[in-house]
């Protein structure tokens, strides 16, 4: 119940036009309240169908789509929501902003570890692709349009273009851009 209530304080906090009860309409808090109360509880319990009825009902009605098995922690807020997907193996830091359009995938059918994880306070421009097993550091600014695939994302920097490149680190514009490092192997 504490991961809700910190989704809701999020909400508040990177949506200005968001007063009183309009909150109750916003569909990153509907999506995550089915994860947290029913997708995730099921797939914890091993009733998989269930779980994946559930994901696919959220998908329905909200245009996220998350994999039960997605580890998401706190403060999460999916500004306008639609065309969201986050992968079974993806794992997302707390008090992250995410946009529409954003895709947290795979790219293989191999087993283990084979989608991004996101760290805190990231914010995921609209209509971005991070594909594989990646980090995407502390304080990150992935800007929209970007697709990524494979490669690591360091700590306090933001990262543009396709392929991704580093155009600020630490408070300092980086010329020319800095391209990103391949992902370690797990």
């Amino acid at each position: 119940m504490f991961k809700l209530l910190e989704d809701f304080k999020a909400i508040y906090r990177n949506d200005p036009s968001c007063h009183g009860l309009e909150i109750l309409l916003y569909p990153s808090l509907h999506t995550m309240i089915i994860h947290r109360l029913l997708t995730r509880p099921l797939s914890y319990l091993g009733l998989n169908f269930l779980a994946r009825l559930c994901s696919q009902f959220n998908r329905l009605i909200t245009g996220v789509e998350i994999h039960p098995k997605a580890q998401i922690e706190a403060g999460l807020f999916i500004d306008h929501a639609m065309g969201v997907v986050i992968g079974e193996t993806s794992q997302i830091g707390k008090n992250c902003v995410m946009f529409h359009g954003v895709t947290l995938g795979g790219t293989g059918k191999k087993d283990g570890k084979r989608h991004p994880t996101i760290g805190d306070s990231v914010l995921l421009g609209t209509h971005i692709t991070l594909l594989g097993p990646i980090h995407v550091g502390n304080n990150a600014k992935i800007g929209a349009r970007t697709v990524i695939i494979n490669k690591d994302v360091p700590a306090n920097c933001t990262v543009v273009g396709a392929p991704g490149k580093i155009v600020r680190q630490n408070n300092k514009r980086i010329r020319p851009p800095k391209p990103l490092k391949i992902a370690k192997a797990l």
